[in-house]
C-alpha cells in the first residue's frame, strides 16, 4: 500500500475498512478534551466490549433465579461452559479443539505446563528464552529451576541480539539450540517479545528444538489474538496465552492452554493434577487415582471460572464475526504500516528516536515500539494530554499497539500528527 500523510486517505482507509463497524461495538475511554481517544495500549489492557454487560447480566441473573442449578440449568449451564469456547479457541491458534482448554490464568497455566514438558536429566536440563523476556516468564522459569534442585544461572540460557541490533535474528536462534544440542530439554519463547514488538518464527524454532530433541512451547500474551497462529502445523509442542490484552476480555481475564495432540492419551505424562482434569466419565465418583482427560483438558485443576469466561466468550465471538485471525490481521498490518510511515516521515535521527520493532510486517505484531533517546517521558506525557494512550516501558521506550477491532486509521493519523508537533 501507498501511503500519504493527510487526513483525507486516513479517512478514506476508514471508510474503506471492512473491520470499521466493530469500533462501535467497544467502550473508548475519552481524552482531556473528552472526544474520544487515541487508544494504543491494547497490548497492556484491551478496551471493553460493550456485549460484555450483558453477558454478565445473564450470568449473574442464573445465579440469582437458581443457585447452585445453574451448573445444569439456565441459558448457559455451567457444568459443560468453558466447552463452549473449545471450538473458537483452537480456531484463534490454529488448533484442534483436543488440543486447546480455556482456564486459570497465565502463569499459573505455565507453570502447570512446564512441570510436564520440563523434565530435566543430568545431561539434559537446559531452558532457552529470550534475554529481557517478561519478568513472569522469567520468575516462572527461575522456580522451575528451582523445583528440580537446580541453579536457575545454571539452567537458563537467555538469547540477546546482535551488538548494535535490537532484536533476535532467527538463524541466531536456530544456531544456539544447535549448539546447547543434548543439553536444551526445553525451548520457552513468548510468540511477541512484548518490549520490541517482534514476532518469532515459530514454526522455525520448533522445528530446530525438535531435531536436538527439545521440547519447545511459547507464550503467546502477546500474540494470541494478535498474530495467526498455525500451532498445531507448525508442530508447536505447548503454550499458553493470556485474554485481556488483544483478545480484551477484562483485567486477570482467563487463560487459554495448547498442548499437541501427540500428549493427548498419556496419562504417564507428570502432570500437577485437579478435580476438573479428571476423567468425566467418573469424575462424580470422587475416588482416589487421578485418570486424565484426553487433551488439554487433562492439565484442569478446578471446575469453570464462569464470570471471566462469559466475557472471554464475547470476545471470541467478535473474533470469529470479523472474519479470523487472517481478517484481523490484514489491518493490522495496514495499520502499522501506516503509523510506521508516519513515523519515518519526521526525517528524525535516530539520535532522537528510532523504530526498534522490525520493518518487516511478517515479524512483528501490531505494535510499533519506539526508543525515544531524549525527552522520553516527555514525549509520553504530551501524548497523553493530546487523548493518545501509550504505553511507557523503562528507561525510554513508548510502545504504540493500533489494534484492528476498534483502532482506526484516524486514531493513527492523530498519533503521527502529534509526534510531529512535538518534535517540530
Amino acid at each position: 500500500m501507498t501511503y500519504d500523510s493527510s487526513p483525507a486517505f486516513a479517512a478514506q482507509l476508514d471508510a474503506q475498512d471492512p473491520l470499521a463497524a466493530f469500533r462501535q461495538e467497544f467502550h473508548i475511554p475519552p481524552g482531556p478534551d473528552w472526544k474520544p481517544s487515541a487508544y494504543f495500549c491494547g497490548n497492556s489492557l484491551g478496551l471493553q466490549p460493550k456485549g460484555v454487560q450483558g453477558a454478565l447480566e445473564q450470568v449473574l441473573a442464573d445465579w440469582a433465579r437458581l443457585g447452585v442449578e445453574a451448573h445444569f440449568d439456565g441459558s448457559s449451564p455451567w457444568m459443560p461452559f468453558h466447552e463452549t469456547l473449545t471450538e473458537a479457541t483452537a480456531r484463534l491458534v490454529g488448533a484442534k479443539p483436543l488440543e486447546v482448554v480455556v482456564m486459570n490464568n497465565l502463569t499459573v497455566n505455565l507453570h502447570l505446563l512446564m512441570v510436564t514438558f520440563y523434565r530435566p536429566t543430568a545431561t539434559r536440563y537446559k531452558i532457552l528464552m529470550e534475554g529481557g523476556a517478561f519478568p513472569s516468564d522469567q520468575y516462572a522459569m527461575e522456580s522451575q529451576a528451582r523445583l528440580h534442585g537446580l541453579a536457575p544461572d545454571d539452567v537458563i540460557v537467555e538469547l540477546v541480539p546482535r551488538p548494535g541490533e535490537h532484536t533476535l535474528r532467527t538463524e541466531d536462534i536456530e544456531a544456539k539450540i544447535a549448539e546447547l544440542g543434548d543439553a536444551l530439554a526445553t525451548v520457552l519463547l513468548g510468540g511477541v517479545n512484548y518490549y520490541t514488538g517482534q514476532a518469532f518464527d515459530m514454526a522455525a524454532i520448533t522445528r530446530a528444538g525438535h531435531a536436538v530433541g527439545a521440547m519447545v512451547g511459547f507464550d503467546l500474551a502477546h500474540a494470541a489474538g494478535n498474530l495467526h497462529l498455525e500451532l498445531h502445523g507448525w508442530d508447536v509442542d505447548f503454550a499458553c496465552w493470556c485474554s485481556y490484552k488483544y483478545l480484551n476480555s477484562g483485567p486477570g481475564g482467563t487463560s487459554g492452554v495448547y498442548v499437541h495432540e501427540r500428549f493427548a492419551h498419556r496419562p504417564d505424562l507428570v502432570r500437577l493434577a485437579g478435580w476438573w482434569g479428571h476423567d468425566p466419565a467418573n469424575r462424580f465418583q470422587m475416588k482416589k487415582g487421578f485418570q486424565p482427560m484426553a487433551g488439554a483438558g487433562g492439565w484442569q485443576l478446578s471446575n469453570a471460572q464462569i464470570f471471566p469466561m462469559a466475557i472471554h466468550r464475547v470476545s471470541l465471538d467478535m473474533v470469529d464475526r470479523a472474519g479470523g485471525m487472517a481478517t484481523l490481521r490484514r489491518k493490522s498490518e495496514q495499520l502499522t504500516g501506516y503509523l510506521e510511515f508516519l513515523i519515518n516521515e519526521l526525517r528524525l535521527p535516530k539520535s532522537k528516536l528510532e523504530i526498534i520493532t522490525p520493518t518487516d510486517p511478517a515479524q512483528r505484531g501490531c505494535q510499533l515500539s519506539l526508543l525515544v533517546h531524549e525527552r522520553g517521558r516527555e514525549l509520553f506525557d504530551f501524548l497523553a494530554a493530546q487523548g493518545i494512550i501509550a504505553d511507557w516501558r523503562e528507561p525510554n521506550v513508548i510502545r504504540l499497539a493500533p489494534v484492528p477491532l476498534y483502532n482506526s486509521f484516524e486514531d493513527v493519523h492523530r498519533a503521527g500528527m502529534a509526534l510531529r508537533q512535538f518534535f517540530k
